[in-house]
């Protein structure tokens, strides 16, 4: 069975790079693959604005994408995983937090607690079995408290330019007399090219907020395989944040890879196929080890 699962799994990936996987990232090959991605799909939730997503089914373990913050689950590496799981066979699923892309609410309005309920809701009622997150910068932050609160749920963690505690750490970093500042102001301007207007603004009831979920401070009570993929000239999150995490872990199967030229978002040809074989090994480790 052992056998049967590596050749099986051996040829999916080798289905998914022959076919253009990784290459399929160019606009003309996406605009030719529309009719075969999944499509957007609303999950309804008593009192609480509801939540797209995309959603593929398959067999375990599962892959389930978590974006960064102020993105969405329609960026290249979301895309290239989708097209992945599907010449796999796994089940997929990826979608966006409360006020961020096509789901309901006002990003402002969101806290580090509104998304994390977020990804609890969506592994609870649209995925079965174990399932291995894939969290993007936030989503990296994410990943690890839903693994926390769902360790039944979890088989793997890859985490891409993990952005844990990154926004309490880094505003905690300022002078002091800068920080009374801008709490007298009430809110923190972070500058950013990744947003259109240059910059992310957070008040201080958010920092507050995502302070109560900070986990690099004792150990992390997560025993699966975790995999941790950082570039060194990643501007935004600091690649040393990984390392954190990787020593604060308590699982005994923890790798860190650092790419030398990778940056934040981690969105290059090659970065993407590096995670698309980390997770395919993964797979391979969990299926064969059965």
């Amino acid at each position: 069975m052992a056998a049967l699962s590596l050749r099986s799994c051996r040829k999916g990936i080798s289905q998914f790079l022959s076919n253009g996987g990784v290459a399929a990232l160019s606009s003309s090959r996406l605009q030719g693959d529309r009719r075969h991605k999944s499509s957007v799909q609303y999950a309804s939730r008593p009192d609480l604005p509801k939540l797209a997503y995309r959603r593929v089914k398959g067999k375990s373990p599962g892959v389930v994408y978590l974006p960064g913050y102020a993105s969405n689950m329609n960026g290249q590496k979301a895309e290239s995983l989708e097209e992945f799981c599907r010449s796999l066979g796994h089940s997929y699923l990826r979608f966006d937090y409360t006020g961020h892309g096509a789901s309901e609410g006002v990003l402002a309005e969101g806290t580090i607690g509104t998304w994390k309920k977020d990804v609890l809701f969506m592994l609870d009622e649209f995925t079965e079995g174990q399932q291995i997150l894939v969290g993007s910068s936030m989503g990296g932050w994410l990943m690890l408290l839903a693994a926390i609160a769902r360790p039944e749920k979890t088989a793997a963690l890859v985490g891409i330019s993990s952005a844990t505690d990154h926004f309490v750490t880094a505003f905690k970093s300022l002078p002091i007399e800068t920080r009374k500042e801008l709490e007298e102001k009430g809110e923190w301007t972070l500058p950013s090219k990744h947003s259109e207007e240059g910059f992310y603004k957070f008040s201080m009831d958010f920092l507050r907020e995502a302070e109560n979920h900070c986990v690099l401070q004792s150990p992390i009570p997560i025993t699966c395989p975790v995999r941790l993929i950082h570039g060194l000239k990643d501007e935004d999150v600091p690649w040393h944040i990984s390392m954190q995490v990787a020593e604060r872990v308590l699982s005994p199967d923890v790798d860190i890879i650092l790419r030398r030229n990778g940056q934040h978002r981690m969105s290059e040809k090659d970065d993407i196929k590096l995670m698309v074989y980390t997770i395919d090994d993964l797979i391979d480790k969990l299926t064969t080890m059965v």
